[in-house]
Order: structure tokens, then sequence, then C-alpha cells
């Protein structure tokens, strides 16, 4: 099974994708978490963040998730996840995807600002942001649409998210 988590940046997808493994994890199952900004690192950090670099990775991250859910793998993905023709893949070549749109307003992740990525925005700093310069699409058909306006727990996000993946884990 992989569960895909999107969202901003800021909106709470590493936080609640490492919650949602401990859960799984504590349940007897076996589970890996995998985070965009960890993969790009672990495959040595060879793309930047254009629309381009991002489609491509974002194509590794697609595929190496339906490579391991595959092997019987349950996966954990917390990623930005941009493109809606990402998703229509993961739909069509992995078996058991469950996709999970973390709905956090744009103004509180911008407020938040965890990694500073905004200011260097606002600051002329850094182009390429999601949600200053790129848009970022809401996913067409999540299964699962978790509005996170940062006043509900990270564990209760990842309980809601176990609760409707359970009885599909491996």
């Amino acid at each position: 099974m992989v569960v895909w988590i999107i969202g901003l940046s800021g909106a709470g997808k590493t936080t609640v994708a490492q919650e949602l493994r401990s859960q799984i994890i504590s349940n007897g199952r076996p589970c890996i978490l995998l985070d965009g900004d960890v993969v790009r690192a672990i495959l040595g950090d060879d793309l930047g963040h254009t629309i381009d670099d991002r489609r491509k990775n974002a194509d590794r991250i697609c595929r190496m998730c339906a490579y391991l859910d595959s092997q019987g793998v349950n996966v954990v993905c917390a990623i930005l996840s941009i493109f809606h023709e990402s998703q229509d893949w993961n739909r069509s070549h992995i078996e058991d995807y469950f996709e999970v749109f973390l709905d956090a307003p744009l103004d509180m992740v911008m407020q938040r600002d965890t990694k500073g990525i905004y200011a260097r925005a606002k600051a002329g700093e850094a182009n390429n942001v999601v949600g200053v310069d790129i848009e970022f699409p809401r996913p067409a058909s999540p299964n699962l649409t978790l509005p996170n306006n940062f006043t509900t727990s990270p564990e209760e996000l990842a309980a809601s998210i176990f609760e409707k993946i359970e009885h599909k884990l491996s």
C-alpha cells in the first residue's frame, strides 16, 4: 500500500507522515517513509526546483513507490505533488494507492514558514516556490482531504488516515 500525502510546503506533510508510519508499525505492519526532500538528497540532489525538475523528481518518486508496493512494502510518501499526471499515474500503476490532501491555507503556511522558503521568495532570494510563483493545483480527487489549520495534532491527523487504510495494509 502507498499512502501519498500531498500539501504545500509547511502544511505538516512530513510530521503527519512520520506519525502515520509510527502508527502503522505500532500495529504490527512494516512501513517505510519517503519524504520528497529526503529522496531528492538520497538521489544526489541533482535537480533544481523548476517545473521540469519538479516533474522529474515526481516521476522518480512515483516509480519508486510503485516498485516498493509491487514488493509488498507499505509506503507513506510525503510530497508536494503538484502534477495531476503523477497522481493519475499512481492510480493506474499502484495497486493499493491512497491519496491524502493535507489542506493547509497558504496564508497560514506562509506565516509559519518553517523552512524560510516563503520569506526568501518574498525577498526575491528564491524563485520556483510553489504557492508564490508556481501554482499549487489542489489534487483533483484525493481519497481523503484533511483540513490543517494547525489546531489538530499530527497524531490525530495520522489517526484519521490510519482509520481509513488499516484494512488495506500488508
